[in-house]
């Protein structure tokens, strides 16, 4: 599939127009504005084409990437014998930890009977303090007995007490071994699964690469125009058409359309390479007469199915908008965009990318919808000869350039129109393959 190219043809000629997309003024217009004296020379296309990674590059990098991985996978599997091995018998941390237990039980069954020992002999003791016949020497024989059992009862408590430490230690390091081994483990499967990750990315580069094939380019006999009405109220849907006609002399074997709404900046409000342009979003569906539900545009559905188009031939698309109901009163913009692949190989893309503005009405101030703004999908009109004879979802690319013919009137500072290619990425639009595959600077 050559798609991705188109649109990082395409996205690659937005960026590097000196064409101003968004400003914070106070009036939005339909016209190209002048560069304003503030704004930075355009990047050309051959600087972006430099940091294009080329085919070895993209194959080193699938390499190393892969080396990673199965060093990582590696690295789990050692840990996970590691953990493996500390619950067998013949582990030195549990051989240490069996002998010191086996250790600290015998000394605590000598300290038991050096304990009845000592006991014993205070009773012999007590016996002959108590015998009224007892001699000196029987006296100071029992005493010495009762020295001796105390000396070695003491012994035996420090002897216990010494086993009993070590055997908690030799525990211990047992368990933290066990704990030591299990974080490794953890570790080891969060690299494995960012190094799985990497190789993914890497080899997804590497499949886009070779998918894209020869470069395609601009063909203005392909024309995409949309048009819709000029308010849109919050919360209400609102249904715009869409027209793709083929104008060359051939028949174009599989075309594909885009299509992605914003609502614009506020007046004052702060726009810069940082803006979340995905916060301004608008929902989009479609449905046709070949397709009569109304189908959300999402980035992994977000071509329109048009298919095969003969010479000659066009195709009718209706597109419905519904700006959240919470949405303050303001100005949106509808973009529209179409692009082909035929059999034999060749392909290209609109060269213009329509829009259309509109302003949008805070929830309650607008007027009731209309029978076609209905929440039940209304069937564009039929295309003429040629039209959708692909009836299956074409996947196309998350990269649908947007337009860049907005302007502001009555602020300098404006925003570039690179900034807005890269935010439309996040609404499923036009400077991914600029952003992921070219890595260039996209300011204007």
């Amino acid at each position: 599939m050559k798609i991705r190219r188109i649109l990082a043809t395409a996205v690659a000629a937005a960026v590097t127009t000196p064409v101003v997309f968004l400003s914070a003024a106070p009036a939005f217009a339909d016209t190209k504005p002048t560069s304003g004296p503030s704004q930075k020379p355009a990047t050309h296309a051959g600087d972006l084409d430099e940091d294009m990674p080329s085919l070895e590059d993209l194959k080193a990098a699938v390499a190393a990437a892969q080396k990673a991985y199965d060093e990582a996978v590696a690295d789990v599997a050692k840990a996970r014998a590691d953990i493996d091995a500390l619950d067998k018998a013949d582990h030195p941390l549990q051989v240490a930890a069996a002998d010191a237990k086996k250790a600290a039980d015998e000394a605590a069954a000598k300290k038991t009977a050096a304990d009845e020992a000592l006991a014993k002999a205070k009773q012999d003791e007590q016996a002959v303090k108590d015998k009224p016949d007892a001699t000196d020497e029987e006296k100071a024989a029992a005493a010495a007995a009762v020295t001796a059992a105390q000396t070695a009862a003491d012994e035996a408590a420090t002897a216990k007490a010494t086993a009993d430490t070590k055997a908690k230690e030799a525990s211990k390091a047992l368990e933290d071994a066990n704990v030591q081994a299990f974080r490794v483990l953890a570790l080891a499967q969060k690299v494995e699964k960012a190094a799985k990750e990497k190789l993914d990315d890497a080899k997804e580069e590497l499949a886009s690469y070779e998918d894209m094939g020869d470069e395609c380019e601009e063909d203005s006999s392909l024309k995409v125009t949309v048009s819709g009405p000029k308010k849109v109220t919050a919360g209400e849907p609102a249904v715009f058409s869409m027209h793709v006609t083929n104008t060359s002399d051939h028949k174009l074997d599989l075309v594909n359309a885009f299509a992605n709404a914003i609502r614009l900046p506020a007046p004052g409000d702060e726009i810069d390479e940082d803006t979340d342009f995905s916060e301004l979003a608008i929902p989009v569906e479609w449905s046709s007469a070949d397709v009569l539900e109304w189908t959300p545009i999402t980035e992994k559905s977000e071509s329109i199915e048009v298919g095969e188009l003969d010479k000659g031939a066009s195709y009718d698309v209706k597109l419905r908008l519904t700006v959240d109901a919470k949405a303050t009163a303001g100005k949106g913009a509808l973009f529209g965009y179409g692009e082909y692949e035929n059999n034999d190989g060749s392909c290209g893309f609109a060269s213009d990318f329509k829009d259309v503005n509109f302003d949008i009405l805070a929830a309650g101030k607008g007027d009731k919808p209309k029978p076609t703004e209905t929440t039940t999908p209304t069937p564009a009109p039929t295309a003429t000869t040629g039209g959708n004879t692909n009836t299956t979802q074409q996947g196309g690319s998350s990269n649908t350039p947007v337009n860049g013919t907005l302007a502001a009137t009555g602020a300098n500072d404006t925003l570039p129109l690179g900034y807005a290619a890269a935010g439309a990425v996040a609404l499923g639009a036009g400077a991914l393959v600029v952003a992921r595959r070219r890595k260039a600077d996209a300011q204007a």
